[in-house]
């Protein structure tokens, strides 16, 4: 199942001083942050901001290339995310025949805002990617109890704490890195409880 997305915004991830979209599922608090290049961040940012270049940019170029061959692009999907690299497709209505085309999420993203096309993220992408409120809502703790991170529900807690604190400091490319170590922990837990 897909899952419909909006950019809410493209950030600098402090830590590793790399460039940052964030797409935001429309109908849950879940975003999924996808590190892109300073051209494509520039790109992206340029069209969120409605600021128009002098002259085309290539994703401009794209665009109108599209239009001239009465090409419309019908939406784009993030549909794949293995080792750590995402991969897209643009949908493409050709004279009326749909046709897949391969593409680097960033460039996608960066035309879909330019043709209205809309965003989607294949649903097992977002589930093993994105963050979501549930990920960082912790438990409150009273001041009494000691974290003894020996206890893996302890490890569990600093971690979400760890992710909460990177999402606040938007350094994104580290709180995937731990959501990650918080989904194999979870998983690890599960095991043992069988």
């Amino acid at each position: 199942m897909m899952v419909r997305v909006t950019v809410e915004r493209v950030t600098l991830d402090t830590s590793t001083s790399r460039f940052v979209v964030i797409l935001k599922e429309e109908k849950q608090n879940r975003w999924l942050p996808i590190v892109v290049g300073s051209s494509e961040a520039q790109a992206i940012a340029l069209q969120l901001e409605n600021i128009a270049p002098p002259r085309p940019l290539t994703h401009d170029l794209i665009r109108n290339l599209l239009n001239t061959l009465d090409a419309k692009v019908e939406r784009i999907i993030v549909n794949d995310l293995r080792d750590n690299t995402y991969y897209a497709i643009l949908g493409l209505n050709m004279n009326g025949e749909l046709r897949h085309i391969d593409a680097r999420p960033s460039d996608a993203i960066a035309l879909a805002l330019r043709t209205e096309a809309p965003i989607y993220v294949e649903g097992n992408v977002m589930r093993q990617a994105a963050i979501s409120e549930a990920d960082h809502n912790l438990k409150s703790r009273s001041e009494t109890d000691a974290l003894d991170f020996t206890a893996p529900e302890d490890i569990l807690e600093q971690l979400n704490i760890d992710l909460l604190k990177a999402v606040q400091d938007e350094r994104y490319e580290e709180a995937a890195k731990i959501r990650d170590e918080i989904a194999k922990l979870k998983t690890e837990l599960r095991q043992n409880e069988i």
